[in-house]
């Protein structure tokens, strides 16, 4: 891979911006897809099944699927159930994870202190990059908590970037995410700008669980 040699500490990139750099060894980065996958085959066919979905005037080309909640984007928001079919709730594992990722994050950067003990994941975002895929630059405002967004990444070499909250330009901090690696992001970076402006395909690591692409999984807070 194209960072393997190079030294990657935990960092904090900016203030309210945390990253660990491969905090999810490679069998749970296995663990991570396989129950993704097992929960993606449950919920085919319905309408809460993995999708690409509309924004603005247009079509991600990432695959989304959600637990806890589904994100509508027609209007936007959390929803509980889709025409009568109940949202698959978040893994119990998942949960824990995403406590310890807050704890971890927090050791990095002080901003993200205050969410270290109590932090709950309500939804989950499951996003599949396959090749050629991107995300452009938006903001996660549907949520009312101030609490941080823990992003976790499995599979291609990833390009995220992350700006201020007023607008999509520069400035920004680009970091490279590869398999395992951690992201979370609070504080005064909560409502930032950020997404994913390239992945590099063909660069996923040996036994992560996939075999093309990469998945991103985002866990938040609803609620304060």
């Amino acid at each position: 891979m194209l960072f393997d040699d190079l030294p990657r500490p935990a960092v904090r990139v900016t203030d309210g911006v945390a990253h660990l750099p491969g905090w999810l060894p490679p069998p749970r980065q296995r663990d991570l897809v396989e129950r993704a996958r097992e929960i993606a085959r449950l919920v085919a066919g319905t309408p809460v099944a993995m999708h690409r979905p509309t924004v603005g005037s247009g079509q991600m080309s990432v695959w989304m699927m959600t637990l806890g909640r589904f994100w509508r984007t027609r209007p936007y928001g959390y929803v509980a159930e889709v025409d009568g079919t109940a949202v698959p709730p978040i893994p119990g594992p998942w949960q824990e994870l995403a406590q310890a990722a807050v704890r971890a994050a927090a050791d990095v950067d002080e901003t993200l202190r205050p969410w270290a003990e109590n932090f709950r994941a309500e939804v989950a975002l499951v996003n599949y990059y396959p090749p050629g895929a991107r995300m452009g630059m938006h903001v996660d405002a549907d949520e009312a908590s101030a609490a941080p967004v823990v992003s976790l990444s499995v599979g291609d070499e990833a390009l995220f970037r992350i700006g201020g909250t007023q607008h999509r330009n520069r400035p920004w901090d680009d970091i490279a995410l590869l398999s395992g690696d951690l992201v979370v992001f609070g504080g005064p970076k909560r409502r930032a700008y950020h997404g994913v402006p390239a992945v590099r395909a063909g660069t996923l690591p040996d036994g992560c669980g996939l075999h093309e692409g990469r998945l991103n999984v985002t866990l938040r807070q609803l609620a304060d």
